[in-house]
């Protein structure tokens, strides 16, 4: 096999996976995770139907084929009555939901409507917004002490739908709440050594912190693996809609603790306290932090050794996905096996995670094209 044809052949096999299930979730999703290797279908009301319809846009800009279009038309329009009808959108994850389908539609075909639905998933995601803490609210209600200033990782990949609509409409608005959360996530979810809290809590009547703690990781103190993911991506993308220097390297020095922790097949334990022995692996992590590091080195000066560091890394990680971890040999409607959810709530353990599937789709993309990002 020539050294890129792998890339093609991986990119045929998500293709072929996401063909069998156009009929399947053609006005439902893929649940967020698998059920012994088969995705139940689900409603619009998680925080992963993004990842089904940012597939679909994926794979209809790789392939020019008019059937990927028409299958997303009737899967918008469930993000349309989401809206509407105000559905299980009390969280941070409106960007999941809305940078994967309806910016991605406007940004792909120019479609006006899908931008008045991404401005006003933008407005509902500022209502999150605490101005006393900086921070966007990550779960729940806003009045639930439970969850009041809480932050997490995650949200640095949401803070992309209010970057790209403040560019877009040239209100200002959106732009100072995404730099306002990510430089409160950049002081107070990254650690001295540059490892991540999952989560952490401010006083939102004082602005002032409380503590770190983990909703998914092994301890508070651990680096769950999935979110120190999140933090090489979702720095470097806050560097890419600000160009303040500090994100991009507060990224580079959260990869490469990420990297320090990599076991042989550079597929991470589903926590970064493990390095070895027979804890669970996370292949959607995985995923997520290969095309972290293409981006990250993307910007990074031909003159750093670094970048290319973390593209070699990247393309390792991405062909041992390919070469150990796709379901090509099980009865499955996934692609990627050996992902997991969540560990401490028992769920989606050993199993496809559709958020797993989509990044391994974008880091194929990312190796054999020059993309534009929908983040």
């Amino acid at each position: 096999m020539r050294q890129t044809e792998w890339i093609t052949d991986a990119i045929a096999y998500v293709k072929k996976k996401a063909d069998e299930n156009l009929e399947t979730f053609k006005e439902v999703f893929p649940a967020p995770n698998s059920e012994q290797l088969i995705y139940p279908a689900w409603e619009n009301f998680e925080w992963t139907p993004g990842f089904w319809t940012g597939m679909l846009w994926l794979l209809y800009e790789e392939t020019g084929d008019e059937k990927y279009r028409k299958a997303l038309e009737p899967l918008i329009g469930t993000f349309r009555k989401r809206l509407e009808e105000d559905t299980t959108l009390e969280t941070h994850d409106i960007g999941f939901l809305y940078s994967l389908s309806t910016l991605a539609q406007y940004k792909i075909t120019g479609d006006e409507e899908a931008l008045a639905l991404s401005a006003r998933a933008a407005d509902r995601l500022m209502d999150r917004y605490n101005e006393t803490a900086q921070i966007i609210q990550a779960w729940g209600n806003l009045n639930d002490p439970a969850q009041q200033g809480r932050m997490i990782i995650d949200c640095l990949m949401n803070l992309s739908l209010l970057y790209d609509i403040s560019d877009i409409t040239g209100d200002k608005k959106y732009r100072r709440a995404a730099e306002h959360h990510a430089k409160q996530a950049q002081k107070y979810l990254v650690r001295e050594d540059y490892s991540t809290y999952h989560t952490f809590y401010m006083d939102i009547h004082t602005g002032e912190p409380i503590k770190g703690t983990t909703a998914q990781g092994y301890s508070d103190q651990s680096a769950w693996a999935r979110g120190q993911a999140w933090g090489v991506y979702g720095f470097t993308l806050s560097y890419v809609h600000t160009e303040d220097v500090s994100f991009l390297e507060t990224a580079a020095h959260i990869a490469d603790y990420y990297l320090e922790r990599l076991p042989e097949d550079f597929v991470p334990y589903w926590d970064l306290y493990f390095r070895s022995g027979d804890e669970y692996r996370d292949s959607s992590s995985a995923g997520i932090l290969a095309c972290g590091l293409l981006e990250l080195a993307k910007h990074l000066p031909l003159t750093d050794e670094r970048r290319q560091k973390y593209e070699e890394t990247a393309v390792k990680i991405v062909k041992s996905l390919y070469e150990n971890y796709t379901t090509k040999d099980d009865v499955s409607n996934g692609v990627l096996k050996h992902a997991v959810y969540s560990i401490p709530h028992k769920n989606g353990v050993d199993e496809c995670c559709i958020w797993g599937d989509y990044f391994y789709l974008e880091a194929l993309i990312r190796l054999k094209s020059i993309w534009n990002m929908y983040w």
